[in-house]
């Protein structure tokens, strides 16, 4: 693939430069270095869209990232490719979620980790006592840990500690591109937390399709139902159901939620037999589209980055519910 995008440039550059003996040389050189700089690049491989951010943000320029699952895709339902199959074996370094998330691809991690694979869960250093467990799930910890900046933090901790591990020559630049993202994020806590607070405690509820956003709510101040439980595996029963729509028109809540990477089927029917609106359409399990900016707070965010996952949450939360 990198020979052909060599060639591409050589015949491009040189309808553009000429074909004098001296320019096609130097332009040859220069391609040459460039392939193989391209070539030296630490390959990695990214099952969610917001562990595909991390590591472009941490990695920068000494790594070649690659994301199994794009914008709007449910981790919990996705089943790797023959194709997935092939780019996770050449990788030099795996990373994925972990807690079950990725639940169809677990056997194809364990496998890819006995045969020497650096494979990484990149919640695997976060302690117990900060994962949680919810109701009626046993022996399942809620996966959605990027809906809290700190914990996500811990997420990229070991991201950077891996990278350095796998390319020791570039541990100052891992560690240095680490401390900048993780003040970033720190600041984007604070700035989430002012936000949602202009929402009177009293109506702070976060009505949305799935789990996804128990972290995100103890994070910010919100209390949270997912109708469908942390997993979209399966359909949430007709008394669940029931019991959401009693329970908003009790608390008159005016606005209920939808989310990016899964059917909003089911929100829909609790918005019209509640008569609460549709608030907006949320960011779960995936961030937005890469390149898509939206304005909050005089700020631009690029939605297809984790900044961008909470500033948009942020901003569609605190409009419907104010």
């Amino acid at each position: 693939m990198l020979m052909d995008i060599f060639r591409s440039m050589i015949r491009l550059m040189t309808r553009i430069l000429g074909s004098s003996m001296v320019k096609t040389s130097v332009l040859v050189c220069l391609l040459f270095g460039y392939v193989r700089a391209e070539a030296e690049k630490l390959k990695v491989v990214t099952t969610t869209t917001m562990i595909y951010d991390a590591v472009k943000q941490i990695g920068a320029y000494r790594v070649q990232v690659e994301g199994l699952m794009g914008a709007g895709v449910d981790p919990h339902l996705y089943k790797p490719a023959a194709s997935d199959v092939i780019k996770l074996t050449k990788a030099d370094i795996v990373f994925y979620n972990g807690l079950a998330l990725e639940g169809k691809m677990a056997d194809l991690f364990s496998r890819l980790y006995n045969q020497g694979k650096p494979v990484y869960a990149v919640t695997e250093k976060i302690s117990k006592a900060k994962l949680l467990k919810p109701e009626g799930v046993q022996g399942h910890w809620d996966p959605h840990v990027w809906g809290d900046p700190d914990l996500w933090i811990e997420c990229v901790s070991l991201i950077a500690e891996s990278l350095m591990k796998a390319d020791p020559q570039g541990k100052t630049a891992y560690l240095q591109a680490a401390q900048t993202y993780t003040k970033k994020l720190r600041e984007l806590k604070v700035w989430g937390i002012k936000n949602a607070h202009h929402i009177p405690e009293d109506k702070r509820f976060l009505i949305t399709s799935h789990d996804a956003f128990n972290y995100f709510g103890k994070a910010f101040g919100f209390k949270v139902i997912g109708v469908q439980g942390i997993s979209t595996v399966t359909e949430a029963p007709l008394a669940d159901l029931i019991h959401v729509v009693d329970f908003i028109k009790s608390k008159r809540i005016p606005a209920i939620f939808v989310e990016s990477s899964v059917s909003p089927t089911t929100i829909k029917r609790i918005s019209q037999d509640s008569g609460a609106k549709i608030g907006g359409e949320l960011f779960s399990d995936s961030l937005g589209t890469k390149g898509e900016i939206e304005s909050f707070d005089a700020l631009d965010f690029d939605l297809g980055t984790y900044e961008g996952w909470i500033a948009h949450n942020i901003s569609t939360i605190t409009s419907a519910l104010r």
